[in-house]
């Protein structure tokens, strides 16, 4: 059976404005409900979780999110240790779904507080609301960072230490524009550079040795 593309996360803002705009077109009051319906349509849009088709690429490590790559530098992670980052920059218009970049275990989960700046700025990383995935592959640890923005202020993580990912599959996303960087060890071939655009659980940021 297949599931229709909605994340659940967008239900509310689907259903609601569309149950309010059909209310007002039943009673004849077809001009307030335009904008209703005109917001249903939009929260449709933005919510939409198309199936993918994720490759099987030994060692490879796929993007956590469609969008345009902002970043790829070298930090060092907590968890990864010596790292290369490649961050990625959503806009409204992209898909909001994040996806594991590897198969493995979700070793941890760690939130924090910050700004609201806007997410395509490189101090976005550091100083505004995020949540950091840690996930322990069989070969490499992964760290993937959901970013909040200007406009995003809800981060949705649907998993938590202990479970399990498969690559490429759905954990969480990120509402209205923000930007999500995925953490891999040092020495991995990176296959991405910044102003290339990326699709979540399709395409390839990198080979670890």
């Amino acid at each position: 059976m297949n599931r229709f593309p909605l994340a659940p996360e967008g239900w509310p803002f689907v259903a609601v404005p569309a149950a309010i705009a059909a209310g007002l077109a039943l009673v004849g009051r077809r001009g307030l409900a335009a904008p209703f319906a005109a917001a249903a349509l939009a929260s449709l849009g933005f919510f939409r979780d198309p199936e993918r088709e994720v490759p099987s690429i030994p060692g490879g490590v796929l993007a956590p999110a469609d969008g345009r790559v902002t970043q790829v530098d070298e930090i060092s992670d907590p968890f990864v240790g010596p790292a290369v980052r490649v961050a990625i920059f959503l806009s409204p218009l992209d898909v909001h779904v994040n996806r594991a970049p590897i198969g493995g275990l979700v070793a941890g989960v760690v939130y924090s507080q910050g700004r609201f700046v806007p997410a395509y700025r490189p101090e976005a990383g550091a100083g505004n609301e995020r949540c950091m995935v840690h996930l322990q592959g069989d070969s490499a640890r992964v760290t993937v960072v959901q970013i909040a923005g200007v406009v995003a202020r809800r981060i949705v993580c649907r998993v938590g230490p202990g479970d399990k990912l498969a690559v490429g599959e759905r954990f969480g996303m990120i509402r209205f524009g923000s930007r999500t960087d995925c953490c891999m060890p040092r020495g991995t071939d990176v296959r991405v550079r910044v102003g290339d655009r990326v699709r979540g659980g399709v395409t390839l940021l990198g080979l670890s040795s």
